[in-house]
C-alpha cells in the first residue's frame, strides 16, 4: 500500500515537474519568434522524455545525492511515511507554481521537503547540514550566477558563430527524373516504342540564402540558424530531463535502498513518461512567463541562452550536482537581457520569480513537515 501510494505521488510530482520545467528549453524558441507554443512544447516534451530515460544510465550519482542517506545521519531508522511526506510537500508546491505560471525549482522544493520531513521525523541535529550545504545548497546558489556570467562573457563569440550560420540554409530540391522504359506496343514499322515515366527526385544541399532563393527546383528551405536554435532547445530539454529525473527517482528508490536494475529502469521509465505528459499538458503557462515577460530576445540571444543552460545542467547531471534548471535557464535569459541594459528586463516578472525561489525552500519544508505529522497519526 505504501509503495503504491508513493509511486502515485512520484508520478504526479514528475507530471508537475514536466509542466514547470519544459519552459526552460523552449522559451527562447517562442520568445524569438522561431516557433509557436504548440510546436515548441511538443519538441520539448520529446527531448525531456529522452533525457529522463538516459539519466537511468548516465546520472545515477544524483540519486545518491538525494537519497535519505545524503540528508540524515540514520536513514535506516526512517519511518515509511518519510518519502510520502517529502514527495507530497514538493508536489503541492510545484503543482501550485505551475498552475499559476511561476517558474520555480523542483530541486529547491525537493530539498526543502527533505529538510521539513527530517525535522518532523528526527531533530535539527540529525540533519547533515554540512553535507547539504556542500552537495546541494552551494551548487544551487552558484548555478544562476554562473549562467548570467557565461552568457555575458561568451555571447559575443556565440553571436559571431550564429551570424555566420545565419547566412546559410539547407535546401530541399525536387528535380524531375525521366525514365525510358520499353513498351509492349509496336509501331506500324514494327519497332518497339519507348514509354517515358517522370519521377520527382529529392536532394538536399547546404548553400547561401541567395543561392537557395535562385534555385528553380527549390521545394523547401530551412535556415541553418533556425536548425541550430531548435537543436539547442532540444539539448536543454534533454539536459533538464537528465538532471531532474534522478532527483525524483531518489524519492522512490532511496528509502528502500533497492538496487534491482529492472526496478530502477522501470522507475525511470515511468518518471520519464509522466514528465513528458506534464510537459505537454501543463507546459504553456510557464513558457509564456519565460518567453515574453522577462526580456525580449532574438535568434542569436535565444541560442546563447540555450547553449549556456544545456552545458551547465548537462555537466552538473554527470557529476551529481543538483543545479536548478529553472534557475540556470532564467539566469541565462536575464544575462541576455542585461546585454541591452537594465531597462530591457521585465523586473516585475523577475521579482516574482526571485520571490518564488526564495520561498520555495521554507514553504516546501513546512508542507512536508505537516504531511509527515498528519500521515504519522
Amino acid at each position: 500500500m505504501i509503495i503504491a501510494a508513493l509511486t502515485l505521488l512520484v508520478i504526479l510530482l514528475s507530471f508537475a515537474n514536466g509542466g514547470n520545467d519544459v519552459a526552460n528549453g523552449i522559451a527562447t524558441l517562442v520568445g524569438s519568434g522561431v516557433s509557436d507554443y504548440k510546436k515548441a512544447v511538443v519538441w520539448g516534451t520529446i527531448w525531456t522524455i529522452a533525457g529522463a530515460i538516459i539519466s537511468a544510465f548516465f546520472a545515477l550519482a544524483m540519486v545518491k545525492t538525494f537519497s535519505p542517506g545524503g540528508i540524515v545521519k540514520s536513514p535506516y531508522n526512517l519511518n515509511e511515511m518519510f518519502p510520502l511526506a517529502v514527495t507530497l510537500g514538493a508536489l503541492v508546491w510545484v503543482s501550485f507554481a505551475t498552475r499559476t505560471g511561476l517558474p520555480v525549482s523542483t530541486t529547491h522544493s525537493i530539498t526543502g521537503s527533505f529538510v521539513g520531513a527530517a525535522l518532523a521525523a528526527f531533530s535539527i541535529n540529525d540533519i547533515m547540514w554540512a553535507s547539504l550545504a556542500k552537495k546541494i545548497f552551494i551548487p544551487l546558489a552558484f548555478s544562476p550566477i554562473a549562467a548570467v556570467g557565461i552568457c555575458w562573457l561568451f555571447f559575443p563569440l556565440i553571436r559571431f558563430a550564429s551570424s555566420w550560420a545565419e547566412k546559410y540554409c539547407v535546401c530541399l530540391e525536387t528535380n524531375p527524373r525521366v525514365i525510358y522504359k520499353p513498351s509492349l506496343q509496336k509501331s506500324s514499322s514494327g519497332s518497339q516504342l519507348a514509354m517515358v515515366e517522370s519521377i520527382d527526385q529529392a536532394s538536399i544541399k547546404v548553400d547561401t540564402k541567395n543561392a537557395c532563393m535562385e534555385t528553380a527546383s527549390l521545394s523547401k528551405k530551412f535556415e541553418v540558424l533556425d536548425i541550430l536554435h531548435w537543436l539547442s532547445a532540444g539539448m536543454t530539454c534533454f539536459a533538464r530531463g537528465l538532471n531532474d529525473a534522478p532527483k525524483i527517482a531518489a524519492l522512490a528508490l532511496g528509502i528502500y535502498y533497492i538496487s534491482s536494475e529492472v526496478y530502477i529502469n522501470t522507475t525511470f521509465l515511468i518518471i520519464a513518461i509522466a514528465m513528458g505528459a506534464g510537459s505537454y499538458v501543463w507546459g504553456f503557462r510557464v513558457t509564456e512567463t519565460l518567453s515574453r515577460k522577462v526580456t525580449q530576445m532574438d535568434h542569436h540571444e535565444g541560442l546563447a541562452a540555450n547553449l549556456t543552460t544545456s552545458l551547465l545542467v548537462g555537466v552538473a547531471a554527470r557529476f551529481g550536482l543538483p543545479v536548478s534548471t529553472t534557475q540556470v535557464s532564467s539566469g541565462a535569459i536575464i544575462g541576455i537581457g542585461l546585454k541591452h541594459g537594465v531597462k530591457m528586463i521585465g523586473w516585475k516578472a523577475v521579482s516574482e520569480m526571485l520571490l518564488a525561489w526564495v520561498i520555495t525552500l521554507p514553504v516546501s519544508a513546512i508542507l512536508a513537515y505537516l504531511a509527515f505529522y498528519v500521515l504519522s497519526i
